[in-house]
């Protein structure tokens, strides 16, 4: 009850600015922005364009591509705030406390979409069709249907968070069937198995409270564990989808991967359940940024050399 109070008053004490970094989910759109100028950086060098040949693509890709995951954010928080509030991680979200109107977010969302999809559009069309399908898949496919009706939810809504990509990339050039964007496409699909199974490990019963069939809650931690590592092996090998483009992003693909499989066997050995989830949580992150990074930076060194 002490600590209940106390999220009480931290809850009234923030700002309007965090109220609508909450609600848009602004922690989301960061690691998406990672993933997003990775395939625009990797378009760039891939055709040997520089950043002064499509500065105002760039521009309109960043801004359409905030404004499309912000909206997206907004959204699944009004449609979900019921199971929010049986969750500890999500009751002090505005949409749950009351903070924001349930009104106010329908129309950021909306407003954010229309707004992101435009600037989205003036990037090239096929950026903005790319924005559009995320934004349905993740609204539509995983928020109303799978997310609280089957264990391949996380399946489903991967796809969406592997858009970001495939969106950078159409905001430079119209060819998406070159191994380079194939490839960054197919790892950030795959990425993101392990990612959230180790989410739904630690927050297990939050996810139970909710009714929410994440596989750990509906089918135990074993068969996350197995799972986990299946998809771990596929996304090691789908490291080699970057070898036509380059070795030196091969190689850095298949050592995180390894020893991000080498974790899994591991750790699990030593670990408590939660303990294995937490360690598999952070290195999924460390994973995404360095990963993603070095595509950046491979992409930018490309464009000067």
């Amino acid at each position: 009850m002490i600590a209940r109070e106390e999220n009480l008053v931290t809850t009234e004490q923030r700002t309007s600015w965090t109220i609508l970094k909450q609600t848009v989910k602004t922690g989301i759109i960061k690691s998406n922005l990672i993933t997003m100028l990775a395939g625009l950086t990797l378009a760039l060098s891939t055709y040997n364009l520089t950043l002064i040949d499509k500065l105002p693509e760039l521009l309109f890709a960043l801004i359409g591509s905030i404004f499309v995951m912000g909206a997206a954010g907004a959204l699944n928080n009004l449609y979900d705030r019921d199971i929010d509030s049986l969750m500890k991680r999500t009751q002090d979200r505005p949409t749950v406390t009351g903070e924001i109107k349930t009104g106010t977010v329908l129309w950021l969302g909306i407003s954010l979409a229309v707004l992101g999809l435009i600037a989205l559009a003036l990037a090239t069309p096929m950026a903005a069709l790319f924005g559009f399908l995320g934004l349905f898949f993740y609204l539509v496919p995983y928020t109303m249907w799978s997310k609280r009706r089957t264990i391949y939810n996380t399946e489903i809504g991967s796809i969406s968070g592997a858009t970001p990509p495939l969106i950078g990339w159409a905001a430079i050039s119209q060819d998406v069937t070159n191994p380079a964007i194939i490839g960054l496409f197919v790892i950030t699909l795959i990425w993101q198995m392990p990612h959230f199974y180790a989410i739904a490990i630690r927050k297990h019963d939050d996810y139970k409270a909710a009714n929410v069939p994440m596989l750990p809650v509906v089918k135990g931690f074993k068969r996350t564990y197995v799972q986990t590592n299946v998809y771990l092996v596929v996304l090691i090998a789908t490291s080699f989808l970057f070898l036509p483009l380059s070795l030196g992003l091969t190689i850095v693909s298949l050592i995180l991967g390894l020893l991000w499989l080498g974790l899994s066997l591991f750790g699990y050995k030593k670990m408590n359940g939660e303990k294995w989830a937490t360690s598999m949580f952070i290195f999924s992150l460390v994973h995404m940024t360095l990963l993603f990074s070095t595509v950046i930076v491979y992409s930018l060194i490309g464009m000067f050399v």
